[in-house]
């Protein structure tokens, strides 16, 4: 399956680059005072749509109400229509791959960042090059490494994410500073017979796991996770996190991956029998709704080191196929300025990329939001190399083999990194 869709995604890269060679967009032909046709520099101050243009644009259910609002506003402004379609943002660049060359794709689609690798070696979306400068000077640093792909900036982004700690103040009045603290408190609170816990996270999954390594120096790939060829899962500081995962499991969590998920710590957090969770804003409405007195922090520091989450990044981008690059890159710009981050953040509390959003007193003064975003600012954006899909597997099998069964930490990873090796040399 994957032997397939690589040869599909590289003839639809040629076709991309057959597109962009005929015409896909840039400045229109002008005439200077002399009489002489040439080319007028389209910038971010002076771009305009082209005439007739209308958009369509892919985006979650749950975003309707923002994007209807917004698009009513830019078509006062512009002239240019906008039609939503509903769309999950994970399933878009498997649409866009064969919609996008068909001429069936919308012009702006949404996407997290991690499948930026993939879109971008398919020629599937454009870079983001008139408002480049304007997006790197007013976005975190984080945001615009994740939507940045091989040096080229290819995203508009407008929302950030990332897990911090929820903790229940009836059972633990101020957030730990560190795992020191959790332990020493899991002593006088775990009863694991009436099934009462200090701390949970779903630990089937390396997207929270991954934190435990990486504060102690793992990483997954080098050069910022653009280099397959360096991976450091099982060096130095991926062996000591692993150890320390064996230690939370004997000392604060003492059950098998299995018995923990999403719902089950859901379910015991609302019930207050879990003084603490690891988990995303996803789930602040749930606990609001459960009517739990609860507050969330930074991660905790290990061995006073500070906890590394993973990070996720939500932009726009240009499908490479629209008809209308100009007013697509228009709008894509439009839904990500900090005038509609802020009203993203008013209507459905999206975390801002924005820099100036996220320091303005309205967020600032939302100790919820304030805490994921100062969480976000310590994290690592999830690699964007298509070589990812390699790693979930295997490292994820080694965690169990360190959880589960007890393992030597160093022979797991090190099992896990020699399968991610092979996998990726039968890829390339």
């Amino acid at each position: 399956m994957k032997r397939w869709q690589q040869a599909a995604l590289a003839g639809f890269m040629a076709l991309t680059l057959t597109a962009c060679s005929s015409g896909g967009g840039g400045a229109a032909p002008t005439t200077t005072d002399s009489g002489e046709t040439g080319e007028t520099t389209v910038t971010a101050e002076n771009i305009q749509p082209e005439e007739g243009a209308s958009l369509v644009i892919w985006e979650d259910k749950n975003q309707r109400s923002f994007i209807e609002e917004r698009a009513k506003k830019f078509e006062e402004e512009y002239g240019v229509s906008v039609k939503i379609e509903e769309l999950p943002p994970t399933d878009q660049v498997t649409k866009l791959t064969t919609d996008g060359p068909a001429g069936l794709a919308a012009d702006v689609v949404v996407f997290p960042h991690d499948k930026i690798g993939s879109a971008s070696e398919a020629g599937l979306i454009l870079p983001n090059d008139i408002f480049e400068q304007k997006t790197t000077q007013s976005t975190s640093e984080n945001a615009v490494k994740a939507v940045t792909f091989k040096d080229i900036l290819y995203g508009y982004p407008y929302s950030v994410e990332t897990y911090a700690l929820f903790y229940n103040k009836k059972l633990y009045p101020e957030a730990p500073k560190s795992f020191d603290d959790i332990i020493s408190f899991a002593k006088t609170f775990n009863d694991t017979k009436n099934n009462k816990y200090t701390l949970m996270w779903e630990l089937q999954q390396f997207y929270y796991n991954f934190a435990y390594l990486a504060s102690q120096g793992g990483y997954i790939f080098g050069d910022e996770g653009m280099n397959s060829e360096d991976i450091g899962l099982n060096n130095e500081g991926a062996i000591k996190g692993g150890q320390f995962l064996q230690t939370l499991k004997s000392e604060v969590l003492p059950v098998k991956m299995g018995d923990v998920n999403y719902d089950i710590k859901k379910g015991l957090f609302s019930s207050g029998k879990l003084a603490m969770d690891i988990n995303g804003p996803w789930s602040i409405a749930d606990y609001r709704n459960a009517g739990i007195d609860f507050g969330v922090a930074p991660l905790p520091a290990i061995e006073g080191k500070p906890m590394t989450s993973f990070s996720g990044v939500k932009a726009y981008y240009v499908n490479a196929f629209t008809t209308y690059p100009n007013a697509a890159k228009l709008f894509a710009a439009y839904l990500s300025s900090a005038e509609s981050q802020m009203v993203n953040f008013e209507m459905n509390g999206t975390l801002p990329a924005n820099k100036d959003v996220a320091a303005d007193p309205k967020i600032q003064g939302d100790e919820i939001t304030k805490a994921f975003l100062e969480q976000f600012n310590n994290s690592t954006p999830m690699p964007s190399l298509p070589a990812m899909d390699s790693v979930w597997g295997p490292i994820s099998a080694a965690i169990t083999d360190i959880w589960d069964g007890g393992k030597d930490v160093k022979t797991s990873l090190d099992n896990a990194v020699n399968q991610v090796k092979e996998s990726l040399a039968t890829v390339q």
